[in-house]
């Protein structure tokens, strides 16, 4: 038997049909399960959720249905009965699914009698499947099983599923209708689903044909919903773009292994997080390298880690790589977001525990030390954590540059303002002071203005305005920003509104327009002016 789930596109649609009637969808689950055992789930506490589908009695039992019977053995990694699991699946039978590779029975006779599965034999789930999806579309997305349903350390080449980084990456990236995609690293290939949607053709590579396997049979069973209707996907085996060389993309999005892991002979490698290089080394060539299969106006987006040396800032180490990168190649528009900064320690104590090590145990502690003694030999004091995204110039112009930090939370999902902004940038780059203030900008409907004083006083002391979606930016501003705000509402270019404000404060134009033509670039890149 194979240890990856295997593709059979009649089994795989009679699977589709069962999992569609038992309701075990995104929403099916989250109505079965309740809101205290799902918000349980997503911390990986798993008992509530096994209270909910317990079917063996007692004040807490669940009644035997279908998707709860399916919760328990594909999500929380749990055995049932096979009768259950026959009930559960009436169209591909318990056989259908040992067949696919997705279960495996116990106890009992060997073999399956003329009618199915013997009643008295135990099903195993031998990987995880759970509903994933979109506004448009149900997938199900299967996946090595959890660490929760493991109960121990995750094997080296484990193929993670659904997680954090995977939906954040699919939250920020831009769906723009493109020609040819590629999902570099694609693991299960959840990036590769959300790409069905608006790309013609797509590239999926990884280094793991475990993981080329996972991602097979996601997008085969994906592909039974409207044949025909999702596009191909050529999944390719290899190391970065060694894969696909000389080839070119409109758009290139990347979950790719950047974990920091210390190069030491005695801890697990894991390939699903770890890119077999030094520091942060995978990140800074994906920067280096990515250009070169992009097309002109081509979009690269990706997640990544970032080492930042005592005595330099984050936005140093960026611009040191982009120019590297420059040097190189074709230079490319840069937006790098740093949501996330952490000191060795705290780094450390994120990924000692990932592959199931406890805090605590020997193995936790020996991880432990190793990462902050790998910190250590390269000086590092913080470890960034942001979305990267990188776009090729379509014309013969110089590059932007945006290094910003957003901590907080933001607009889901965040494609739509990245796309947005993207294209305000690049009108940016492409235009002078002059055109600005040609425009008649209005400020965009999610702006709100705020004002604070002293209790009693005339005029405010602080102005600030506020984005209400997107990256939730808070500007403060200046008594002429908040005049030219108050009347930014498309009827007057920029120009006529500050001479305008400039005549009835008594100030010199050229001076007004000097001073705020820098701040309406900023309002404009980040979507407050539009």
């Amino acid at each position: 038997m194979s240890d990856t789930p295997v593709v059979d596109e009649r089994l795989l649609a009679l699977l589709r049909a069962d999992l569609t009637a038992a309701a075990f969808t995104v929403d099916g689950v989250a109505d079965r399960l309740g809101t205290v055992a799902s918000a349980a789930l997503h911390r990986e506490q798993p008992l509530p959720a096994l209270l909910a589908t317990d079917p063996s009695g007692g004040p807490s039992a669940a009644r035997q249905d279908a998707c709860g019977v399916l919760i328990r053995l594909f999500t929380l990694g749990r055995p049932v009965g096979a009768a259950a699991l026959a009930d559960a699946l009436p169209t591909l039978g318990v056989e259908g699914a040992v067949a696919l590779g997705l279960v495996r029975l116990e106890g009992g006779p060997a073999g399956f009698a003329a009618a199915g599965a013997p009643r008295d034999r135990t099903a195993v789930g031998t990987c995880d499947l759970r509903p994933y999806g979109d506004d448009a579309h149900d997938w199900w997305v299967a996946s090595d099983l959890s660490e929760l349903a493991v109960g121990g350390p995750l094997r080296a080449d484990h193929v993670l599923g659904i997680g954090g980084a995977s939906t954040t990456l699919a939250s920020w990236t831009v769906r723009r209708s493109v020609d040819r995609a590629l999902d570099l690293g694609t693991g299960c290939g959840v990036q590769a689903l959300h790409l069905t949607g608006h790309a013609r053709s797509i590239v999926g590579t990884d280094i793991s044909r475990r993981a080329l396997a996972y991602a097979a049979f996601n997008l085969a069973l994906a592909a039974t919903d409207q044949p025909g209707a999702v596009p191909p996907v050529d999944l390719l085996a290899g190391d970065l773009l060694d894969p696909v060389a000389g080839q070119r993309f409109s758009l290139v999005v990347s979950n790719p292994p950047f974990v920091i892991t210390p190069r030491d002979d005695d801890l697990t490698l894991y390939e699903y997080r770890d890119g077999g290089r030094s520091g942060d080394t995978l990140v800074r060539s994906l920067v280096r390298q990515v250009g070169s299969v992009l097309e002109p106006g081509g979009i690269a987006q990706f997640l990544g880690n970032w080492e930042v040396p005592a005595g330099r800032t984050w936005r140093e180490v960026w611009s040191e790589w982009l120019d590297e990168q420059a040097a190189e190649g074709v230079a490319l528009d840069a937006w790098v977001v740093q949501r996330e900064s952490q000191d060795p320690a705290e780094y450390a104590e994120l990924w000692a525990r990932d592959g199931g090590a406890q805090p605590g145990s020997e193995a936790h502690s020996r991880m432990y030390a190793a990462w902050l003694r790998d910190f250590a030999a390269r000086d590092v004091e913080r470890v960034g954590f942001g979305v990267v995204t990188l776009q090729r110039p379509a014309t013969d112009r110089g590059p932007w540059r945006s290094l910003d930090e957003v901590y907080g939370p933001v607009a889901a999902p965040m494609g739509p303002t990245i796309d947005a902004c993207l294209r305000a940038r690049t009108w940016l780059a492409e235009h002078d002071d002059d055109e600005v203030l040609h425009v008649a900008w209005s400020c965009a409907v999610d702006v709100t203005e705020e004002r604070h004083g002293r209790p009693g006083a005339e005029d405010p002391s602080v102005i600030l305005v506020r984005q209400g979606g997107g990256l939730g930016r808070v500007v403060r501003a200046g008594t002429l920003l908040a005049a030219y705000l108050g009347v930014a509402d498309g009827e007057l270019t920029a120009r006529a509104a500050l001479d305008a404000i400039a005549t009835l404060l008594d100030l010199d134009p050229a001076e007004v327009r000097r001073e705020l033509v820098p701040q309406l670039r900023d309002l404009v890149a980040d979507g407050l002016l539009v």
